[in-house]
């Protein structure tokens, strides 16, 4: 069409067929042609083909009248359904092409967009997201983060995390109101299961994710709930996910991991403070003032924030969690009750007994208290329990207890006990860390007794204080 209309303007110039055929590129026939058609009035080379049907017949236009009737009737109808009333009428051409008659029949289904600003104080929006990183070294990292925004202000906080599990979510979410200083009315999340369990058709929920449900109660916010993947809600347009991505980890280039984190540290500063936001005009530090008179006090800080979860004590008043086992006292066996897990360490309360252990860094490990090893010695009876209850004691501490104690056992077959007594006692009184090192050291030296794991102890006390043994 534009062709055409170059033809025209050059004709009505006054050039002859001749001249407007080569300055345009064409044929003077095409000249001849174009010039006695209607002055090009639309540029649009598909829409006019449309107009003058260039090309083969379509076989589906012929039944363009019962399409627009169909979706006239139920714009919602399945589009195989109107094709097989289509093929009912007799049609015979591909499905495809009835579909993209569909498609252009069907009225369009646009979304409102609800747009509101927040007052200050009044919401946050929370969310995990993933992002495949390479560094400039070749390394890839897949990364997980977890981002929070002010609404009113649109300050930003984004931390990176482990992984997106309920206990993750609300330590981080605890951080983050500390970072932002205080609680909103409203935090405003997507539909995880970290969030919720069970909701009904109109999205009402009945069921919470107990671990974010007692964590936000002691936090203090009010929780608010979208459907997963809209944004809109809450007049919450901004995707926070896509806009951390595409503001920071698609734009910057990264050394290492460490320089990433530098870089996110840096990145905070220039959107929370330099950085005018293109919703307000104004940096979000500059609403801050008012975001903060109007946010609540935290009523929990994140080293008190205790995520519950129920257990239940063994026969051998051990608890199996998280893929580790914790001791409890003897009288403890089968008995149900809480754990209450903070970051480094969890308590368990079963009745009246009560333990609190350092919590368990990698899986398969077993700790024990020293008054529970001692508890559970006194309740065994005979000396050979007791023996063999020691040495289990002993070998749970792992491989470099097992090289040495089989060696004992097989160089003094009958005399055995008397050394485990002996690394036992050692083992109450400067706990695994130490013994296991000093059965490291006995075990290099050739040395498999238990004086000369005591002696290997006594060595490395007294180089922590830099003396020397007498």
């Amino acid at each position: 069409m534009l062709k055409r209309h170059e033809i025209q303007t050059l004709a009505k110039a006054g050039h002859t067929r001749e001249e407007v055929a080569e300055l345009a590129g064409v044929s003077i026939r095409t000249v001849g042609r174009v010039v006695k058609e209607q002055p090009v009035g639309e540029v649009d080379d598909v829409k006019e083909r449309k107009r003058r049907r260039v090309g083969r017949p379509s076989k589906v236009e012929s039944f363009r009248e019962l399409v627009r009737k169909c979706l006239e009737d139920d714009p919602k109808l399945l589009s195989v359904e109107v094709l097989r009333r289509a093929k009912a009428k007799g049609y015979e051409g591909r499905k495809s092409a009835l579909y993209a008659l569909i498609r252009e029949l069907r009225p369009p289904k646009s979304d409102l967009i609800m747009r509101f600003e927040a007052v200050p104080g009044e919401f946050t929006q929370h969310d995990f997201g993933e992002v495949k990183v390479t560094y400039l070294d070749g390394l890839v990292e897949r990364l997980v983060f977890f981002g929070t925004r002010l609404k009113f202000s649109r300050w930003a906080q984004v931390s990176l995390v482990p992984n997106q599990t309920a206990e993750t979510l609300v330590r981080t979410l605890c951080e983050h109101f500390v970072a932002i200083g205080g609680v909103p009315l409203l935090a405003v999340f997507d539909r995880p299961k970290t969030v919720a369990l069970e909701w009904k058709k109109d999205g009402t929920i009945t069921k919470y994710n107990p671990v974010f449900a007692q964590a936000i109660f002691e936090m203090g916010p009010g929780a608010e709930v979208c459907w997963p993947h809209a944004p809109r809600q809450k007049g919450a347009v901004e995707n926070l996910v896509g806009w951390v991505k595409g503001s920071f980890f698609k734009v910057r280039r990264f050394q290492d991991r460490a320089d990433l984190e530098a870089q996110l540290a840096q990145w905070h500063h220039e959107v929370n403070v330099e950085r005018p936001s293109r919703a307000t005009g104004v940096p979000p530090a500059m609403r801050m003032s008012a975001e903060q008179a109007r946010l609540r006090p935290l009523k929990v800080q994140p080293h008190e924030l205790a995520v519950r979860r129920p257990i239940h004590v063994g026969p051998t008043a051990m608890i199996s969690f998280e893929g580790s086992q914790y001791s409890m006292p003897p009288e403890a066996c089968g008995y149900t009750g809480t754990a209450f897990i903070y970051r480094e360490r969890i308590r368990f309360q079963t009745g009246r007994f009560v333990a609190c252990h350092e919590r368990a860094v990698t899986t398969g490990q077993k700790l024990v208290l020293p008054e529970h090893r001692a508890a559970r010695l006194a309740k065994v009876n005979g000396r050979r329990g007791k023996q063999y209850l020691k040495r289990q004691d002993l070998l749970d501490m792992g491989e470099i207890a097992m090289v040495l104690i089989g060696e004992l056992v097989h160089r003094h077959p009958k005399g055995w006990w008397q050394e485990v007594d002996l690394l036992h006692e050692l083992l109450q009184i400067h706990g695994e860390g130490l013994l296991r090192l000093a059965m490291h050291m006995a075990v290099a030296a050739g040395d498999f007794s238990a004086a000369a794991v005591g002696a290997h102890l006594v060595a490395s006390a007294y180089a922590s204080v830099g003396a020397t043994p007498c």
